[in-house]
């Protein structure tokens, strides 16, 4: 059994396992028409078909291809799915002098909002969708994107996901556009970051998983400023990789010295 074989194999179980652990029987995920969605949505329905629905929530900002790319995996997986579109809220909020950037988080926040009020409907858990390398780098909305119940695909760089999503013999319309959140239109993940995917991965995986340091890799010939930005990047965010820290004043404190695993039991 190949590499990817066993690796979608032992996702889609730990989505099973870890989901049923709670009691609930259903999983909800956003659907963007992206690369991430789509490898978490057909994961998650390898283990529970049409208990899994996948959410679709446009505004007024997202991109008519997205929203094609989306509806092709729902039929070429046999996908349930629905559209919530969250254009009225966003409308209701944003002002003319917002920036992109604002835009663009409180989009991903009103998605989560209405991803989590969907699951509380459905009686299930929202699966994540962020990457290994968008995590390490911060590349994402704290309560939007980054918020979840259960990640299957947070330890697999996006060229991992990619390779991955060829396994799953994911639509080539998905596979082969550029990355994007689609937050706004022409938004480019690897413009935005400075760097390909390929680029970020390789540094990446050398000093996270191989623990090479930056002169090592810098004499190797890694380029200075990417090397420097990535290692700035994981550590400045640090705290988008973690709960809330909370102030210790008692003996026992949550995330300090009770630490108790999510899934106990009395």
């Amino acid at each position: 059994m190949g590499k990817y074989a066993l690796i979608s194999r032992y996702l889609s179980e730990f989505i099973s396992q870890e989901i049923r652990k709670t009691g609930l029987k259903k999983v909800v995920v956003g659907l963007s028409g992206g690369i991430d969605s789509a490898v978490a949505a057909v994961l998650a329905s390898r283990a529970f078909g049409d208990d899994l629905l996948c959410v679709k929530m446009p505004s007024h900002y997202s991109s008519q291809s997205s929203l094609d790319d989306a509806d092709t995996l729902c039929e070429a997986f046999g996908l349930r799915s629905e559209t919530c579109s969250i254009e009225p809220m966003l409308r209701a909020y944003e002002t003319p002098e917002m920036s992109a950037l604002r835009v663009g988080n409180l989009s991903a926040r009103l998605r989560m909002v209405t991803l989590f009020d969907i699951s509380a409907r459905e009686g299930a858990l929202v699966l994540g969708t962020s990457n290994k390398s968008e995590l390490m780098l911060g590349y994402g909305t704290l309560y939007g994107d980054l918020a979840s119940a259960l990640n299957p695909i947070g330890d697999l760089y996006k060229t991992e996901v990619f390779e991955l999503a060829r396994y799953l013999e994911i639509p080539d319309c998905i596979v082969s556009k550029p990355p994007s959140a689609d937050l706004w239109a022409g938004q480019s993940d690897e413009a935005e970051i400075g760097y390909p995917y390929a680029d970020l991965d390789r540094v990446l995986k050398r000093y996270v998983e191989e623990r090479h340091t930056r002169e090592e890799m810098v004499a190797d010939g890694e380029n200075p400023k990417l090397v420097d930005m990535i290692i700035e990047r994981i550590y400045k965010n640090q705290f988008k990789r973690k709960m809330p820290l909370i102030a210790k004043l008692t003996s026992r404190t949550v995330n300090h010295d009770f630490n108790y695993p999510r899934d106990i039991t009395l």
